[in-house]
């Protein structure tokens, strides 16, 4: 596929080709009415084009069924145009998905909603490095994610079909072939030539616009700067698996890196962090995968002219001071395991982002890249030291989780460990988190775990058994990991935090279908903890360890 047309068949590109010149057509008969003003007419006009081109999102050669719902699904699932093996081709006037009028029904009860807002709105279109105002203004803001999405090379899908219809209302917005993207905002390789001038571009325009930014905002009010973008992403690929220590240190991503890199430089400092739960878990992008759950709300202020200087000894000792308080804080907030990582930026480099430069042993000054690595390594530490909680099999089953997950391992390593971690691989097998046979050891899946276990009976009760007994009820369902969240008591509440731990690691290791059941766990924790205090009482709570 080369150009646009190839993304159609004929009759589809004949269905859209009509409409887009009956909406002129329109256009034309309204004006040439005595009772019609052009405004009127450009107003409808404006609305029968938006309606084309979203009906040309469900009558594309990209567009699929869906069996859940029984209709086609749009061309955009998300923000690229998807490779597909087969698609649907669907009646244009059946009344459902992909038909004109159901698309003009939808705009006509937006429009109606508007009237009964009685709200009055202004919006423009303008450079954000252009920005101007007679007065200071407030920012709320969700910048490019780097190099994720071509928003532009998107645009020209629906934009063919807006300049088809109503160039004649916008000469000006459509007055060429296709979307300018010259000035776009994102790391394009394939349009600044490499990845390194991609990377400069990219970089210089965020300085530039934050730099607008700051001349222009109140600063009775924070700025508040969106950003759902994975900091794992950008360097998974390379990532290697094995070198755990070089791994913690990687985690940064090159989009998260330059984005946070002209905040800083700009004199912007992270004020406060707020994890938002802004995507739908239903969507496409997030059906049985560890994608986040939340957008990660930078609250910003314009650093004040006296920030002083800090070493690099004194950035490390003000993470530890500040930073475990806070995760706990997002752990109480119930922020999902895929997302700790992403909204531990915001108080990691609140603490970096207060001083007007944080300087190296050798009198260089840190750069953001260095400081999202420190950052990310004292989130493991934090989360390395929350194991206090646990009991001594707990310890026993993480590190080796850490080391082999379910695999097997040699009997002599395991027990050497459970030397170290005060306890034993009998004890272990007995406790019924572990099989050893044949000079090999390995922890018990979820599904291999007793079926009729009861946490009253246990007498070597554990945080690791607890946690996958949750997870495993939580497959079957809500009410039984309420139940059995119930008579757990106060140990529930240390297996959440055991999740979170287990989580880190699988995704560090790369894990993805061991990292979904940790996540999920998290995820349904309030529903779980309202559903628990529903129940009736089963007796006795689970209190302490034995």
């Amino acid at each position: 596929m080369t150009k646009h047309r190839h993304l159609f068949t004929k009759r589809q590109l004949s269905l859209l080709s009509n409409y887009s010149t009956l909406v002129e057509a329109t256009r034309v008969k309204m004006l040439s009415a005595s009772e019609c003003t052009a405004e009127y007419a450009d107003a409808i006009a404006t609305y029968l084009a938006l309606g084309v081109s979203k009906t040309a999102d469900y009558n594309s050669s990209l567009v699929v069924w869906s069996h859940t719902r029984n209709q086609a699904k749009s061309t955009f699932a998300r923000q690229a145009l998807a490779m597909v093996w087969d698609f649907a081709e669907v009646n244009p006037f059946a009344g459902a998905a992909g038909d004109f009028q159901v698309t003009l029904d939808g705009i006509a009860r937006t429009i109606r909603q508007l009237a009964v807002a009685r709200t009055a709105g202004h919006a423009e279109q303008l450079s954000a490095a252009k920005l101007s105002s007679p007065t200071k203004v407030v920012f709320s803001t969700d910048p490019p994610y780097y190099d994720n999405i071509g928003y532009a090379d998107l645009s020209d899908f629906f934009y063919i079909w807006l300049r088809r219809g109503i160039q004649s209302v916008y000469p000006s917005l459509l007055g060429t072939l296709l979307v300018p993207k010259a000035d776009e905002l994102i790391a394009d390789c394939y349009r600044q030539g490499s990845k390194e001038t991609a990377r400069e571009f990219f970089e210089t325009g965020m300085r530039s616009v934050f730099a607008r930014m700051r001349e222009l905002s109140d600063e009775r009010f924070p700025t508040t700067v969106y950003y759902a973008f994975k900091q794992t992403e950008a360097e998974e690929d390379s990532d290697d698996s094995d070198d755990l220590e070089d791994d913690v240190g990687n985690r940064t991503s090159t989009g998260w890196e330059t984005f946070l890199q002209g905040l800083v430089d700009t004199q912007w400092q992270v004020d406060g962090t707020w994890p938002m739960r802004t995507e739908r878990g239903a969507r496409n992008i997030g059906i049985g995968k560890n994608a986040l759950a939340s957008s990660i709300v930078l609250v910003c202020r314009v650093r004040p002219s006296d920030a002083g200087v800090a070493s690099r000894r004194d950035f490390l000792a003000a993470l530890k001071r500040e930073l475990p308080e806070a995760l706990r804080n997002l752990q109480k907030g119930n922020i999902a395991p895929v997302d700790l990582a992403q909204a531990a930026i915001g108080p990691g480099m609140a603490v970096f982002s207060r001083y007007a430069r944080v300087l190296e042993t050798d009198g260089t000054p840190m750069g953001v890249r260095t400081a999202l690595s420190i950052i990310n390594q004292s989130l493991d530490e934090v989360l390395a030291e929350q194991e206090g909680e646990f009991d001594a099999d707990t310890r026993w089953a993480l590190a080796w989780f850490d080391q082999f997950g379910f695999a097997e391992g040699a009997y002599g390593q395991a027990e050497t460990l459970s030397t170290a971690k005060n306890t034993s691989v009998a004890g272990m097998v007995e406790a019924g988190i572990l099989a050893a046979k044949g000079g090999k050891v390995r922890l018990l899946k979820k599904e291999e775990l007793l079926a009729d276990w009861d946490p009253a009976t246990d007498e070597r009760l554990t945080i690791w058994e607890s946690t996958h007994y949750l997870i495993r009820a939580l497959d079957q369902g809500e009410q039984a990991a309420a139940a059995l969240l119930k008579r757990l008591g106060a140990i529930a509440e240390i297996a959440r935090d055991l999740s979170y731990r287990l989580y880190t690691v699988c995704e560090r290791r790369k894990w993805a279908q061991e990292a979904m059941g940790y996540n999920a766990l998290v995820l349904a924790w309030p529903d779980l903890k309202r559903l628990a205090e529903e129940l009736k009482d089963f007796g006795p709570a689970q209190g302490e360890l034995i």
